[in-house]
């Protein structure tokens, strides 16, 4: 199964492909945008170099990937030529951190927007997509998302998606972004969540 192309009401999310390195370079060259991920910009180079790791983590597990998210134009139907703005990138992707364990069944959900875009929606509205996407379409029974515990806009939307705070844990990095002293956090939502049943 390859991953499906996905609609929300605003959002058109395309699965990730080399025609789309440019927008990755747009999204990592703003040291803001990454403020949570890394010490600043990324060059276009370091991000050629995690796009390619993305592209073949895609390739693991049936369904999961990284998606491109675009504007949908809601007054006519979207066809691939409509214009288009770029919002951002989003992620359910198998488990690969260093405090993750693979477990089958189990994704970890990301996203990443562009500045622009910032406090408009487009985080949740396309997370709940994509967990939609990973608990009807893809038969998933655990969905995580890890951040940094300082990080309040992302675990703002962690929550707001309707996933439950798991832990907090310390990871060690060679160059600390300031707040790493306070840890990472982990939020999960399962299939039985997602559906309302009781626990």
């Amino acid at each position: 199964m390859t991953q499906a192309r996905l609609l929300t009401a605003r959002l058109e999310l395309v699965p990730l492909a080399d025609e789309h390195l440019p927008l990755e370079v747009e999204l990592d060259s703003d040291p803001e945008v990454l403020r949570y991920l890394s010490s600043g910009a990324s060059t276009p180079d370091e991000v050629a170099e995690k796009h390619r790791g993305r592209v073949a983590r895609a390739g693991t597990v049936d369904g999961l990937g990284v998606w491109i998210g675009f504007t949908r134009d809601v007054s006519r139907d979207v066809t691939r030529d409509s214009p288009r703005d770029f919002v951002g990138m989003w992620m359910l992707q198998p488990p690969h951190g260093p405090s993750q364990v693979k477990v089958p069944g189990e994704a970890e959900l990301g996203y990443r927007i562009l500045r622009l875009h910032w406090r408009r929606g487009y985080a949740r509205e396309g997370s709940l997509e994509l967990i939609r996407y990973g608990f009807e379409e893809l038969g998933l029974k655990r969905i995580l998302a890890q951040t940094m515990t300082v990080n309040t806009p992302s675990r703002a939307t962690m929550a707001s998606v309707g996933m439950r705070y798991v832990r907090t844990f310390v990871e060690e990095f060679d160059d600390p972004l300031p707040g790493t002293e306070q840890g990472e956090v982990e939020y999960e939502i399962r299939r039985a969540d997602w559906r309302g049943e009781p626990r």
